[in-house]
């Protein structure tokens, strides 16, 4: 078994925008991931869940079965140690029941952000044996993984650092919504910062964070494309 950890993308759904949102009017993908490594697989968000009429009607994402798509790529859901959620808007959190008793890390100003009336579905947040661990900063999973916050999208919008056989890889999840976007912030020069984004001024310092971290590889909650570093 490698020493190193192995990062999975998986696609998890392909949805509209309703109208009104800053990203619409079009479609959208959302791409949720595992870590392999020898402490066992954790998962970086878990996708929209089933069953809300709102989000069915207006949202209309593709049915996802995130057991079914581990099982696909070879990794059994029963090896899972841990789930780490970037932030908790609908579309990160909306599986997190298949984890029960699992520890899912989750910033504590994002947790109590998620109190908020329409942050998110509070049904695909709370439910029995939900073993949600706060966090006030960065922090050290195992020999492989970190966690890093990085706030700006949402308060507590955190992404994971990972050690992998070509040195450190990043999942970024939302605090850029592509790899074009992240590329244009390596540059000197400061592009615009997204509207869309609970403070303009931490996504920028979460970004230049990112960037500070020099990692080899970044991927993103909405965007296929795997950032190399040049």
């Amino acid at each position: 078994m490698t020493t190193s950890a192995v990062i999975v993308q998986i696609a998890a759904s392909r949805f509209n925008y309703p109208e009104g949102h800053p990203e619409g009017p079009g479609s959208g993908e959302l791409y949720v991931y595992a870590i392999r490594t020898q402490a066992g697989t954790l998962i970086v968000d878990t996708g929209i869940g089933r069953g809300h009429a709102w989000i069915d009607e207006h949202y209309r994402p593709t049915p996802f079965n995130l057991f079914a798509s581990l099982e696909q790529l070879g990794i059994e859901p029963s090896s899972v140690t841990a789930v780490v959620c970037s932030h908790l808007h609908f579309d990160h959190c909306g599986n997190n029941s298949l984890f029960p008793r699992i520890p899912i890390y989750v910033q504590r100003a994002e947790y109590e952000a998620a109190a908020n009336e329409g942050y998110t579905v509070p049904a695909w947040l709370a439910f029995e044996g939900a073993n949600y661990q706060l966090l006030d900063g960065s922090s050290r999973l195992n020999d492989w993984v970190d966690i890093v916050p990085t706030p700006g999208h949402t308060p507590g919008h955190q992404s994971v650092l990972v050690a992998t056989d070509i040195g450190y890889e990043a999942i970024v999840a939302q605090a850029a919504y592509s790899a074009t976007e992240f590329a244009a912030y390596a540059t000197k020069d400061e592009p615009p910062v997204r509207e869309d984004c609970w403070s303009k001024s931490a996504y920028l310092r979460s970004l230049k964070a990112l960037h500070g971290l020099r990692a080899s590889r970044a991927y993103f909650s909405h965007d296929s494309t795997v950032w190399s570093k040049a």
